[in-house]
C-alpha cells in the first residue's frame, strides 16, 4: 500500500500515484509499459493476474524495474505530515526522511515493555507508564532479592521463593556438574586412547631400533673377527717371510762356503749338505724313514734347511745349516 495522499502538502503529480491503490508510490516498481506501482500492490496483483491493470499488456515479475531516477527524485521531494499528526505531532518533512522521523517520533504509539501489559502508549509517556504499570517488575522490599510483579505482591513469600530459587540453583548446578563430568571423562578417554596409540608406536620404534642395533653388533663382531683373522694371517705371512729370508741367507752362505772349500781340497771331493742329499742313492727310501743318511755331530744338529728337497716333507731331516762338509756312512 502507498502513502495516503491526504498527508501530502500541495499538489502531487498523477504519475507519482500507484495505478492500483491510487495512493502515492511506496517502494515503487515500473513495468515495461512505464506504469508505476507500489511493490506490495503489483506483487499482490500478479498473484491473480498476468497483465498491467492500466493497459492490459502482459507483464511478469521478472520484467519489473526500479523507477526512473527523475521520477524517484520528484517522489523524494514531496512534503508530507507525520503519521502521528492526530496525536499531536506537527512535523512536516520530505518523503525521503519521513521514515527516519517516525522511528524516533515522540508521538509514536509503542507497546509497554512489561510482560502481560497490552497498553499502547506514546513514546514520550513511556517512562511514566512503566513507573505505575501494574505489570512492572521490582525486587522484593524484604531484601530476599526475588523479582516480583506488582500483581503478585500479596502472594509473595520470601522463604518459599528462596527455597524455590535454591532448588533451581541446585538443579542447575547438578546439571552443570554432570555436564562437566561427562566432558572430563570424554577428554580423559580420548587422551587415554591417544597415549595408548602413542605408546604402541614408540614400542614398535624401540623394537625396530633394538633389531637394528642387534644387526649392527653382529656386523661389528663379524668385522672384528675378520680383522683378527686378517691380523693373524699377516703375522703368519710375516713369520714365513722372516723364515724364508733366513733360509735364503743360509743358502747364500752355504754357496759361498762350498765354493771356497772346493777350491782348497783336491784329493778328496767332499759333499756339501745339498749335494749329499741330492746324490745319495737311497735318499728317497731313507727320507721315508725320517732319515737322510747324513751323520751330523750332535753339537751341531739343527732343523734341516732343505726340507723342500724331500719327497716326504713331513719327515724332516736333521742336517746342519752351517754348510759343513759331511760324509756318508
Amino acid at each position: 500500500m502507498g502513502y495516503d495522499i491526504e498527508r501530502f502538502v500541495g499538489y502531487v503529480n498523477e504519475g507519482l500515484l500507484c495505478s492500483i491503490c491510487r495512493d502515492v508510490l511506496e517502494d515503487p516498481l515500473q513495468a515495461p509499459c512505464e506504469h508505476a506501482f507500489c511493490t506490495a500492490c503489483i506483487h499482490g496483483w500478479l498473484v491473480h493476474h498476468s497483465n498491467c491493470p492500466e493497459d492490459r499488456q502482459v507483464i511478469d515479475v521478472s520484467l519489473l524495474r526500479p523507477l526512473y531516477r527523475y521520477m524517484k527524485n520528484d517522489l523524494n521531494r514531496l512534503q508530507l505530515h507525520c503519521r502521528n499528526r492526530e496525536y499531536g505531532c506537527e512535523m512536516v518533512c520530505s518523503l525521503e526522511s519521513i521514515d527516519r522521523h517516525e522511528r524516533e517520533c515522540e508521538y509514536s504509539q509503542i507497546p509497554c515493555s512489561n510482560a502481560g501489559c497490552t497498553v499502547q502508549i506514546e513514546r514520550r509517556n513511556l517512562d511514566g507508564h512503566l513507573a505505575v504499570c501494574e505489570f512492572r517488575s521490582r525486587e522484593c522490599p524484604n531484601g530476599c532479592g526475588y523479582t516480583i510483579l506488582s500483581a503478585e505482591d500479596t502472594q509473595h513469600n520470601c522463604v518459599a521463593e528462596l527455597r524455590t530459587e535454591l532448588e533451581l540453583l541446585r538443579s542447575e548446578m547438578i546439571c552443570r556438574v554432570e555436564e562437566a563430568k561427562h566432558e572430563m571423562e570424554s577428554r580423559l578417554d580420548s587422551q587415554r586412547r591417544h597415549m595408548v596409540q602413542k605408546e604402541s608406536i614408540l614400542q614398535n620404534e624401540i623394537e625396530e631400533l633394538k633389531s637394528q642395533m642387534s644387526r649392527m653388533m653382529s656386523d661389528v663382531r663379524s668385522l672384528m673377527a675378520a680383522e683378527r683373522q686378517h691380523r693373524q694371517e699377516l703375522e703368519q705371512a710375516e713369520l714365513e717371510k722372516r723364515e724364508l729370508m733366513e733360509l735364503l741367507k743360509g743358502l747364500q752362505k752355504d754357496c759361498r762356503l762350498t765354493t771356497t772349500e772346493g777350491s782348497r781340497k783336491s784329493n778328496f771331493r767332499p759333499l756339501t749338505r745339498l749335494e749329499s742329499v741330492k746324490r745319495k742313492p737311497s735318499w728317497k727310501k731313507e727320507s721315508k724313514e725320517n732319515k737322510c743318511g747324513v751323520i751330523v755331530p750332535s753339537a751341531q744338529k739343527q732343523r734341516c734347511g732343505f726340507t723342500s728337497l724331500c719327497h716326504q716333507p713331513a719327515y724332516q731331516c736333521e742336517l746342519p745349516a752351517c754348510g759343513r762338509e759331511l760324509t756318508w756312512h
